[in-house]
């Protein structure tokens, strides 16, 4: 088993948790299907999914046994499995359990006392081995390709939404097999939105365009942003650009095992608010990457844990300004003994088309 799912069952008082979260059933066995549910008891696993995903189970999972929930569904085993194993307290993922699932399981599981532990759960894939982090440094790397690819394709006339389709064909011709999250391609004063939805606008002559995009390789997540001006940049799109880079900069040189999220986010802030863009960042500074394209650690206003080596975290400070326009460069790297391995390697000065 599992040492930190271990500590978490010793923690709580739990004989067992189920794992509905697929990215933690991948984690915890190897299995990609997008449908099952995982138990784990304190001597055994098991793998609860449907016919249509048996062999793929029987052929991926370790370390469990994989059982078909056609005869009597999944409320159905599990009864037998608690039943089997003297379970009598259940940890499982409130986060990522409907809560239809859980009034079935507690209809068919009478007696079980239920205990959503997903806190206690949230940090199960934290510290990624070496061999995920050269999962994630391939996925950015191919970013990197995409980005120097797309630029061809900014031009006046084309728009957010055909860049976003070029990007996700680019990033798949180079290797990729999935994108991790809809591309976002936002021009002009659309950028001043953080997270817009590409739309049928056309890049215009002096636009910004943010473009955030990321991929999925042997399904481990990239995550990167760079803004770029289809044109010749105006002093004050300068002014805004430079000031986010100058923050993207620092925080990245200061990058190191044991500062907080809090900390790691002040840098950057500071540099931004102590100008005459106060206020026009808004969200957090980054976020942790693996498997999921959202993972901790954060650093934001609020993450007050320390960094530690094998952590992975982006670094994307922006500027909105409503009716003008914004800016966001973001790169994504992991926490070494002694300091921060940044795998972007794109350009990050002001590229002008």
């Amino acid at each position: 088993m599992n040492r930190f799912v271990s500590k978490v069952m010793k923690d709580n008082g739990l004989d067992a948790i189920i794992f509905s979260n697929t990215y933690n059933i991948r984690y915890l066995t190897g299995y990609t299907g997008d449908t099952g549910l995982l138990i784990q008891t304190a001597k055994k696993g098991y793998l609860l999914t449907d016919f249509r995903y048996i062999f793929q189970a029987e052929n991926e999972a370790k370390g469990v046994e994989v059982e078909d929930v056609a005869k009597v569904g999944y409320s159905g085993l599990m009864k037998q499995i608690f039943a089997d194993s003297g379970v009598k307290t259940v940890g499982f993922e409130g986060e990522h359990t409907l809560f239809s699932q859980l009034s079935a399981w507690k209809k068919k599981c009478r007696g079980i006392k239920f205990v959503d532990v997903s806190e206690a759960l949230a940090d199960l894939r934290i510290i990624k081995t070496p061999e995920e982090l050269e999962k994630l440094r391939m996925a950015e790397h191919i970013g990197d390709l995409a980005f120097k690819d797309i630029l061809k394709y900014l031009k006046p006339g084309v728009t957010e939404l055909e860049i976003a389709a070029r990007l996700e064909f680019t990033l798949k011709m180079h290797g990729a097999e999935a994108i991790s999250f809809d591309p976002i391609v936002a021009s002009g004063v659309n950028s001043s939105m953080p997270h817009a939805i590409p739309s049928t606008k056309k890049i215009e002559k002096g636009d910004f365009v943010t473009m955030d995009f990321g991929c999925k390789y042997l399904g481990y997540c990239s995550d990167m942003t760079r803004t770029v001006v289809v044109g010749k940049a105006s002093e004050k799109q300068k002014k805004v650009y430079n000031k986010v880079l100058e923050a993207q900069l620092a925080v990245m040189k200061k990058l190191k095992p044991g500062l907080t999220g809090v900390e790691i986010d002040k840098i950057a802030r500071d540099i931004i608010d102590a100008s005459e863009f106060k206020g026009t960042f808004g969200h957090g500074l980054g976020h942790g990457v693996g498997l999921y394209i959202h993972e901790t650690p954060n650093a934001n206003a609020r993450y007050d844990k320390k960094m530690k080596a094998g952590m992975t975290l982006t670094d994307e400070p922006g500027i909105y300004i409503a009716g003008f326009g914004g800016v966001r460069i973001e790169d994504m790297g992991a926490f070494t003994a002694k300091g921060f391995d940044n795998f972007a390697e794109s350009p990050k000065e002001l590229i002008e088309l």
